[in-house]
């Protein structure tokens, strides 16, 4: 292969309406970490970049099940009042009724998990709208947070705060225990997403549902699941949010869900379904953590502007989806795909209905098939 061939392929895959998006986001976020860095002194440093993690490793956790949901062509508006309802269930379980910290994780996963579960039923069997039924969610969780306790619970357990001061040291910088929980998970997600049956029935799903059907793919199975994986990591953010903040209140975590929504779009996945990254939420999640780094580190500029940039982050992304989906729909209507700029025609099978045939093409549908 010559020198312009592995050029041409590498532009190629740069430009790959699958991973344009994620590539996007971590130019962004190298530009805003080098912005940083540039203007303020003391920006350039190990620390700040992993006190990203450490002060948003709840909302990456809480991101990672949003993006399977995103992936599977759904959305759950209930994660933060989960990890709001997980803070209370904590507070309550440790300081009143003297649980050991060992035991109130496995319940609160579990009931994360069951929530989620429930919605994904619901969703699925009597052909709810995702949306409507997970904000029904999110009144009810935050609901019965205020029906435990209209007050904040201080946590004062000695395993939560040894948890919680906890320190590991990386070179001449530390993380919390939180880091380490949210890159477990993520490593996990990856796995779960890209390298196993569940996650490429779920890009499958997300594709084309009625493909995945035709396919003969466990449709039912799978929405439930990732309901129940989005409920769980919602109630393992709240368990991450509790050592973070060290008390259990009904009020907190409120636009969390917006924010991990924000997260994964950022990160490249696209709302329509079946395009996108898990690795990318943590990109979205890191372009979050430095907009608020950059203004803390001003001084000058009021905390609402990180929302105003957050907003005006996710248009410009929204925007970009669309035309990527624009571009790759005028280029399946050519009948061909787009190499270094010019389109080259195939030949495609006709044997197959169009639903199914868009299903096979799907990077993700195909291995899914070939299983």
């Amino acid at each position: 292969m010559n020198i312009r061939s592995m050029l041409v392929s590498r532009i190629a895959a740069v430009t790959d309406p699958r991973t344009l998006p994620l590539t996007v986001t971590i130019v962004l976020f190298i530009a805003l970490f080098g912005f940083g860095s540039v203007m303020y002194t003391g920006f350039f440093s190990l620390q700040v970049l992993l006190d990203l993690l450490v002060d948003n490793a709840f909302l990456l956790i809480v991101g990672i099940g949003v993006t399977f949901v995103i992936l599977s062509g759904g959305i759950d508006l209930s994660v933060g009042s989960v990890v709001a309802f997980t803070t209370i269930a904590e507070a309550v379980m440790a300081e009143h009724w003297h649980w050991s910290v060992w035991v109130i994780v496995p319940i609160v996963l579990v009931i994360g998990t069951l929530f989620g579960a429930i919605q994904g039923a619901l969703i699925h069997f009597f052909k709810l709208q995702a949306f409507v039924i997970t904000l029904a969610g999110m009144f009810v969780a935050r609901g019965i947070c205020f029906l435990i306790t209209l007050d904040s619970i201080p946590i004062t357990d000695p395993t939560f705060k040894a948890i919680s001061t906890l320190r590991i040291p990386i070179g001449s910088a530390a993380v919390s225990t939180n880091v380490v929980i949210a890159f477990v998970t993520l490593l996990a997600a990856i796995y779960v997403a890209h390298y196993s049956r569940f996650g490429r029935n779920v890009y499958a799903i997300g594709g084309n549902e009625r493909s995945a059907l035709l396919m003969g793919l466990p449709v039912a199975s799978t929405k439930v699941g990732v309901y129940a994986l989005s409920g769980f990591c919602s109630a393992l953010g709240g368990v991450a949010f509790t050592f973070y903040v060290l008390s259990g209140y009904g009020l907190q975590a409120q636009g969390m869900e917006l924010d991990a929504i924000a997260a994964s779009v950022i990160g490249g996945t696209l709302l329509t379904g079946g395009v996108g990254y898990v690795v990318g939420t943590l990109f979205g999640v890191g372009i979050l953590g430095t907009i608020q780094t950059l203004i803390t580190f001003d001084g000058t500029l009021s905390s609402w502007w990180t929302r105003i940039f957050i907003g005006a982050l996710l248009c410009v992304f929204c925007l970009l989806q669309r035309i990527i989906e624009r571009h790759a729909r005028a280029d399946r209507r050519t009948g061909g795909t787009t190499q270094g700029g010019r389109v080259k025609h195939v030949d495609r099978p006709s044997a197959k209905t169009p639903a199914v045939q868009n299903a096979i093409e799907h990077p993700m549908t195909s291995r899914a098939l070939e299983s």
